[in-house]
């Protein structure tokens, strides 16, 4: 999915690049930078494309995780990678905190109502009651079922490896259960 997607951002690329030069000294100018994001992540919070992650509304904390990650190499996502390394250090809190006092997008369809599955306890020790994240862990209500099953995936299978927790938890949970939870997770 990644490569489908690395012709179409190219552009985008060298506009993130230009703007990132620009010195972050007002809000407005750290709106201007970060408008490059909405070419995946949607414009209005609501991702073009179900694998990518909904951001807007998300953990501020979890936010300046993942772009830290990102630019260092410790998670992988060749296009994520080429947004977040030109970041310094001192851009990270003010990109995630401008997502993260974006309002979560409201859902174009009602959730369905369903029982959780089994093991779903283990999960809301970090991700809260009802999923909606807090200090230690991501909202993921809401999240589409695309991305949250391949998050799990990724892993389970030793992927995806910046949070070792979340790789012992998900190797111990079934594809099947996996499957059970995302489907769950994403419609609360």
């Amino acid at each position: 999915m990644v490569s489908n997607h690395i012709p179409a951002v190219f552009g985008t690329l060298v506009a993130f690049a230009a703007l990132i030069a620009v010195p972050a000294n007002a809000a407005d100018e750290v709106d201007a930078k970060l408008q490059v994001c909405s070419s995946c992540h949607g414009a209005n919070g609501v991702p073009i494309n179900a694998t990518i992650p909904i951001i807007w509304g998300q953990q501020e904390y979890f936010l300046v995780k993942q772009l830290h990650d990102y630019r260092s190499g410790d998670r992988e996502n060749p296009i994520m990678a080429a947004f977040a390394k030109p970041l310094t250090q001192a851009d990270l809190r003010p990109a995630a905190r401008y997502f993260a006092s974006k309002t979560w997008p409201a859902r174009s369809t009602p959730a369905a109502s369903t029982s959780p599955p089994d093991g779903m306890a283990v999960c809301q020790i970090c991700h809260q009651q009802n999923f909606v994240g807090g200090l230690p862990a991501p909202r993921l209500a809401g999240q589409s079922y695309e991305y949250l099953v391949e998050a799990m995936r990724r892993f389970a299978e030793g992927e995806r490896t910046n949070n070792p927790d979340m790789v012992k938890i998900m190797q111990e949970i079934s594809p099947a259960q996996r499957e059970a939870m995302a489907r769950y997770i994403s419609g609360l």
